[in-house]
């Protein structure tokens, strides 16, 4: 990895994405820790975090992880999750976020030196590439080492420099020490998660 003292840096997080690309390696992801590796790399000038929920939803599991990052140095952004029937009459949900984190970045290059996009989604090749012509740096942090992998083919030869999320599991990751119970998504609610798109699926409950 190559980062300069001097660099101002933002990390954008596609919740989901990253989620799945934890989940796919094995691990939680430690976002205490994230945080303060990625402070350290630079001048940390914000944190995103992006992801959808379900608004009817008496208790959503991914709410404490909101209110955590929120709380604790994090810009979280959301939006409602969009709610529809397949053809089988079995509810399907769904959360797109792209458009808002391309927006954020490319309101918010000019300011910085550095990028840090955490999604392997190829959709976001045209944003990569839309910073650099304004002579930023970009990282894109996901994995290829999942099954299937994460990152997009495109998206990882865009980026200045690529980092696999498994290289960073004893930096970022939770120990499992520390672990506390975990929230159980109840997959008998009616609804459908859609597992067949894993770039727009709601990421399941996480861990601050």
């Amino acid at each position: 990895m190559i980062f300069y003292p001097h660099e101002r840096i933002a990390l954008f997080i596609d919740g989901a994405n990253l989620y799945s690309a934890a989940r796919g390696l094995g691990f939680d992801i430690d976002y205490k820790r994230l945080l303060n590796h990625f402070r350290s790399k630079g001048t940390l000038i914000r944190a995103f975090y992006y992801t959808a929920l379900v608004e009817d939803q008496e208790y959503s599991p991914l709410r404490p992880l909101i209110d955590w990052l929120d709380y604790n140095g994090y810009a979280v952004v959301t939006k409602p999750a969009k709610e529809f029937t397949d053809a089988t009459g079995r509810r399907r949900i769904k959360g797109n976020m792209d458009i808002e984190l391309a927006i954020d970045a490319l309101e918010i290059a000019d300011k910085l030196d550095h990028m840090i996009l955490f999604s392997g989604d190829g959709d976001f090749r045209r944003l990569v590439d839309a910073v650099q012509r304004r002579g930023k740096r970009v990282t894109v942090v996901s994995t290829m080492r999942s099954q299937p992998p994460m990152i997009a083919d495109e998206l990882r030869r865009q980026a200045d420099q690529f980092i696999d999320l498994e290289t960073l599991r004893d930096t970022i990751g939770r120990n499992h020490a520390d672990r506390p119970a975990a929230p159980i998504r109840n997959d008998d609610d009616g609804y459908d998660y859609d597992d067949e798109d894993e770039d727009d699926e709601l990421e399941r409950p996480a861990r601050a």
